[in-house]
């Protein structure tokens, strides 16, 4: 595959083979007018558009990048990605967005590994598939697998997180149902209430039972108090570390949310709750000099990724101290991620990075926003 050298693109996503690229239930009398722009890149790639999800999955002929609308009558884009997924696993899989679907979109993020607008933009297709690119090459490293691999017993996932992600997807679910659902395990109750009665949630009011909790938090906030009880449980970090850990992430969390919009905001956030999570695993580096092993963001990025959380989290998380090196152009979730957990930690801030997107002069106003401690707010 010859590389593309315009506008700074040098990749190689699939060496060796001709890209297959299938486009279902998009507007066909666009193919030429976007085949034309692709080829301004130089790629090589063979585009294919089709009218019926029922032909993408029937040819039997491999799929590289596969993309699709959220609604495609009768077969939605999330189901249709995930039989993509299933037949398919290599494929990149991108989901296309209406900009009034935005609210929807989070239903779409468990299969797709990238989120793009209409119309179709040659450019950002190719940015999209050259980070998701990049996200492999860093968490298919040879020293990052072997590393996990010696760990004896890895964090298990966190399943009522994963539990309730399925429940909120659900507009018709209640309240009620929710706390219910919570209710199953009193170990992560009492965390999640701990943790709704701390400086960073009480707001001065004691919180004294889970359907409380989900009233007053709302359910993206308490969706991620039940991640933070379960990915920071017991482990072989000593109570004040895997505390300070946990300080750390509350706040990094709160801070990202306040730099997107809309659910790119949440997803910064729960990336954000999880930015340090590598560091429950033994074997890795906190980052300092002389410390040996694969950094902890990445070898994190690999555990959310086995996890099977959601790829921007994923991405998130792994790029967080160099955002730079992604493709995808703007500040999203790798860069508020970066920015919030910077700040947090009191490092420095790649003000390089912020200015290639634009950002830079919103820094002062992001540095008020850090909150103190757990210790310093008592």
């Amino acid at each position: 595959m010859r590389a593309a050298t315009r506008h700074g693109y040098s990749h190689s996503v699939f060496p060796g083979v001709a890209v297959r690229i299938v486009i279902v239930g998009e507007d066909a009398g666009r193919a030429g007018e976007f085949e034309e722009s692709l080829s301004y890149f130089d790629l090589g790639w063979n585009v294919q558009w089709l009218a019926e999800p029922d032909a993408a999955l029937s040819s039997g002929e491999p799929v590289d990048v596969f993309i699709c609308g959220l609604r495609l009558g009768v077969v939605p884009g999330p189901v249709l990605l995930s039989q993509v997924a299933a037949l398919h696993p290599q494929a990149v899989r991108i989901l296309l967005l209406d900009p009034d679907e935005d609210s929807g979109s989070m239903q779409g993020l468990d299969c797709a590994h990238r989120l793009l607008s209409r119309p179709l933009d040659a450019g950002e297709l190719i940015e999209a598939i050259d980070s998701v690119a990049e996200l492999r090459n860093v968490l298919g490293s040879e020293e990052l697998k072997q590393a996990v691999g010696r760990v004896g017993s890895l964090p298990p996932p966190p399943r009522l997180y994963l539990e309730l992600s399925r429940l909120l997807r659900d507009p018709d679910a209640s309240n009620a149902a929710i706390a219910q659902m919570l209710s199953q395990d009193p170990a992560i109750v009492a965390k999640v209430l701990r943790l709704c009665n701390s400086a960073y949630f009480s707001g001065g009011r004691e919180i004294t039972d889970i359907r409380a909790a989900v009233t007053r938090l709302g359910h993206q906030q308490l969706l991620r108090l039940v991640l933070a009880s379960e990915a920071f449980g017991p482990n072989q970090l000593a109570g004040k570390e895997r505390e300070a850990i946990q300080d750390r992430a509350l706040r990094t969390s709160r801070l990202a949310r306040r730099l997107l919009a809309g659910p790119s905001a949440e997803l910064a956030a729960t990336a954000g709750l999880l930015a340090e999570v590598g560091k429950l695993l033994p074997g890795v580096s906190d980052g300092s000099e002389g410390s040996s092993g694969p950094h902890y963001a990445e070898a994190g990025a690999y555990l959310l990724g086995l996890w099977g959380l959601p790829m921007p989290i994923v991405e998130g998380v792994a790029f967080q101290h160099r955002p730079g090196r992604l493709k995808a152009s703007g500040f999203w979730v790798a860069g508020a991620v970066h920015v919030a957990s910077s700040l947090v930690a009191g490092a420095p801030v790649d003000e390089g990075y912020l200015r290639g997107v634009n950002v830079l002069d919103r820094l002062p106003q992001w540095r008020d926003l850090v909150e103190p401690s757990a210790a310093q707010a008592a």
